[in-house]
């Protein structure tokens, strides 16, 4: 007997969760049952919970369903997806971009950045063609990308924005992302030069004579002057690449 037979009726709540048997799950996803055990076979869904010989799923199943589908009529091929899909499950977990929008455990940190929740095809389409197993295994290194169940959060939305625009005007994700992993190493050298240079003398006024400043002194004088060293990096940037686009002085 099949699972569906096992236990005929209708969708069953367990908890707050909705659970599906294995013909409704088709039916809902607008497939047939044994494209469903294609895709359980191609390991595109994660087993279903089991009550004997009914297998059970929810909608998280649902979820991967629909955005298999969505992805297929995006051109995808069901080996690309399954690569897809095996890259966002070993991807960092939600909870790990603290430490990348820089917050910390004890509340001292803080971020301008805004992070933006996604689904798998919604970042198909942000990314047309080149969203592919080594492009989103490399976001998800570098931290730009978190998963959070049926969901992928990117950690910034201006940096998904310029991406997304580099990558329309002709440039391959891939030398985006590396730029993005260059810019980052740099990013993080300016970072240190100027919290050194603000904890070392605009936020030691509470602190002991010649002792470092406390965090909170220095995480309040950094918010403080965060856009004084903002301001100097862009001034800077923009005259750097004034000189590379200068034409060379005659005879040199």
């Amino acid at each position: 007997m099949s699972e569906h037979e096992a236990e005929p009726g209708g969708a069953e709540p367990r908890g707050t969760v909705r659970e599906y048997r294995t013909e409704e799950l088709a039916d809902a996803a607008g497939i047939t049952v044994r494209t469903l055990r294609f895709y359980r076979e191609r390991k595109l869904l994660p087993p279903p919970r089991r009550e004997g010989r009914i297998a059970w799923y929810d909608d998280h199943h649902l979820a991967r369903l629909r955005t298999i589908a969505a992805l297929l009529d995006r051109g995808h091929t069901l080996g690309g997806i399954a690569e897809l899909t095996a890259a966002f499950e070993n991807g960092r977990d939600v909870n790990q971009l603290g430490e990348l929008l820089g917050l910390d455990g004890d509340g001292l940190g803080w971020s301008e950045e805004t992070p933006v929740r996604l689904t798998p095809e919604e970042l198909a389409d942000y990314f047309e063609g080149e969203v592919t197993p080594e492009n989103l295994a490399a976001s998800l290194d570098l931290g730009y990308l978190a998963v959070d169940g049926d969901e992928i959060v990117h950690v910034s939305r201006r940096l998904l924005d310029v991406s997304s625009a580099l990558v329309r005007e002709g440039v391959p994700l891939a030398v985006v992302l590396e730029t993005g992993r260059r810019v980052r190493e740099h990013a993080e050298a300016l970072a240190t030069l100027f919290t050194d240079l603000i904890a070392t003398h605009a936020a030691t006024a509470g602190a002991a004579a010649d002792g470092p400043a406390d965090p909170e002194s220095l995480a309040k004088a950094v918010d403080r002057l965060r856009p004084l060293a903002k301001s100097v990096v862009e001034a800077e940037l923009s005259m750097a690449m004034d000189r590379r686009l200068r034409p060379p002085a005659a005879g040199s």
